[in-house]
């Protein structure tokens, strides 16, 4: 069982404990509070520490509970913060501005006070004496990707935060300045207790965690605000000590951030952050490396934890996520890639699922020459290949957990130079062609849409749509109609061939329009007031339009089997059909 130390501190024993030595460490985001979390705490205390604005009506009682601070003591002897960094952030700063209120002020009670702050702020020695220095500070920010985080160790430090400095920490330590200030002018006397009631009646829960992973769980537990740690902040934090170590700090911390960047605008997963997709995606071919075909995954974290992080301390780990990157942002663009190639990628997009982003990860980081580029006629086969096989493998057996069983092999497969194949999954046509046509494909289904756009792709005529394009399925045959003209077979209203991928904004306009009301909007028109209204840009449904004066259930039946036959004669293509 993992050790835990649960306790309830006032400010004043939190920060007074001749153990409290926190550190916020590198892996830690930014500092994020403003003004408007700074005023809201402010006017909190104010009305806790005055009842209706009252000093003698507060009950020494009461306490105002700030939140919890989740630490672990890490091998340096410091408690380093995991959750609570943005409130004793705060904490420190508002209290080194209340330390210079008392500092000229010679009554018994403000001297006091003005030692009992600094004993908050700063470590003493042996014989109580004080080390004002930074390195005597009790909290210190080594956040990779912070540049600000000096001013704070300066402004605690010097208690000064210069006119020019435009940081979170500046900002908020004047505000506390210029509040400190009002109440000192507007309550008279009320300095003092404010100070007091804060130091000893604010209170903390220090939860200390044995370890590092016990004490980010307790954090995922208690945090419903804001953004817990991802597994992609710990990976950096292991990373700037690996660079820090060969004096490439400042190089990394660049790189990083131009990785999160990139990855930000192109990396959007169904869980976690972007960061941790594309060390996800890294992940998948260092397995494959390593011959593993087991089906039960570790988690993205236990899985780079291995060896004390010894991955990521090896040379190439970084090149290659770069890399990776680059290649997927090429992807996104077309950038260097082939027509055929793109068609495909433009396919895949409307995959079942998102198996195929690792699959093709591997292939790219085993398969690139020295300049980062693939060989197109292959990349070309293991497209084609992964689209049959996943299209027919998410009707055959829905579920992407189901395709680690054939996919896993094939990585290993690809690190060791050989041809995918999936040589072990053959299927005979009768049993595809009658699986196919059992199957409901339903709009909710994402293998509806995935079919849609390989068969609208299957036009050699079909331009690639932009990526930004939002894309609905149609019902060629609208529903409005079937209400007033049932179908002999209610069924084949959502059948595959009464179906079509067509833009939203022709789509809303086209929706419950007869067939040759859908012309118009298919082509395109000049509206009452002038404005041209673009058309669609698949290419069938153009065809459609121009060729037939109606779309009939016959029309839809004979278009359901060319759409499943084609098919199953492109998996027979790609040797998965007997």
């Amino acid at each position: 069982m993992s050790q835990l130390t649960v306790d309830q501190k006032n400010i004043r024993t939190l920060l007074q404990d001749e153990d409290a030595d926190f550190l916020i460490p590198d892996y830690q985001r930014p500092y994020a509070w403003g003004e408007d979390e700074c005023s809201t705490l402010w006017d909190d205390l104010f009305a806790f520490a005055f009842p209706n604005n009252a000093s003698d009506r507060f009950d020494k009682r009461n306490d105002y509970f700030l939140g919890p601070i989740v630490t672990f003591k890490n091998d340096e002897g410091q408690q380093e913060i995991i959750d609570g960094q943005q409130r004793l952030t705060t904490i420190m700063l508002l209290l080194r501005a209340l330390y210079d209120r008392f500092a000229k002020m010679r009554d018994r009670n403000s001297v006091g006070l003005h030692d009992d702050i600094a004993a908050c702020i700063w470590k003493s020695d042996d014989y109580g004496n004080l080390d004002m220095t930074e390195d005597g500070l009790k909290i210190k920010s080594e956040v990779a990707s912070d540049n600000d985080k000096g001013e704070f160790l300066q402004i605690l430090r010097d208690g000064k935060a210069d006119p020019a400095w435009k940081s979170s920490y500046a900002k908020n330590f004047r505000y506390f300045q210029g509040k400190i200030a009002e109440l000192a002018e507007n309550y008279d006397g009320y300095s003092t207790p404010f100070a007091s009631r804060i130091m000893r009646h604010v209170i903390l829960l220090p939860i200390e965690a044995g370890s590092q992973d016990t004490a980010l769980r307790i954090f995922s537990t208690l945090n419903d605000r804001g953004l817990p740690l991802s597994d992609a902040d710990i990976f950096k934090s292991q990373l700037y000590k690996h660079f820090s170590g060969e004096g490439k700090k400042d190089d990394f911390v660049k790189r990083w951030k131009a990785m999160e960047e990139g990855a930000n605008e192109l990396l959007h997963p169904l869980r976690g952050t972007p960061m941790d997709e594309l060390f996800t995606r890294y992940m998948y071919y260092r397995r494959a490396l390593r011959g593993t075909t087991d089906t039960t995954t570790e988690s993205l974290r236990g899985f780079y934890a291995r060896d004390k992080y010894s991955i990521l301390r090896e040379d190439g780990t970084v090149d290659d996520l770069e890399s990776l990157l680059r290649f997927w942002q090429h992807v996104e663009t077309g950038e260097g890639f082939s027509d055929a190639t793109n068609r495909r990628f433009a396919i895949l997009r409307f995959a079942p699922n998102g198996m195929w982003y690792y699959l093709l990860s591997v292939w790219f980081l085993a398969r690139r020459d020295n300049d980062d580029n693939l060989d197109d006629e292959s990349l070309v086969r293991l497209l084609d290949l992964t689209i049959a096989f996943v299209w027919y493998y998410a009707i055959e057996r829905p579920g992407v957990n189901s395709l680690r069983t054939p996919m896993f092999p094939e990585m290993v497969n690809i690190v060791n130079g050989r041809n995918v194949t999936f040589s072990g999954y053959r299927f005979a046509r009768e049993n595809v062609v009658a699986r196919i046509r059992a199957f409901q494909f339903t709009n909710q289904r994402a293998i509806t849409r995935s079919m849609l756009a390989w068969w609208a792709y299957h036009d050699p005529a079909q331009q690639l749509w932009d990526n930004d394009t939002i894309l609905e399925v149609e019902h060629i045959y609208a529903r409005k109609r079937a209400e007033f003209e049932p179908l002999t077979d209610g069924a084949n209203l959502e059948a595959l061939g009464n179906k079509a991928l067509l833009e939203k904004r022709v789509n809303i306009r086209a929706a419950d329009y007869r067939f040759s009301d859908k012309r118009k909007y298919y082509e395109g028109f000049v509206d009452g007031n002038g404005r041209t209204r673009e058309g669609t840009k698949n290419a069938e449904l153009l065809g459609i339009v121009r060729s037939k004066e109606d779309f009939t259930e016959t029309d839809i039946v004979d278009r359901t089997n060319t759409i499943i036959n084609s098919f199953v004669d492109f998996m027979g293509e790609n040797g998965l059909v007997g």
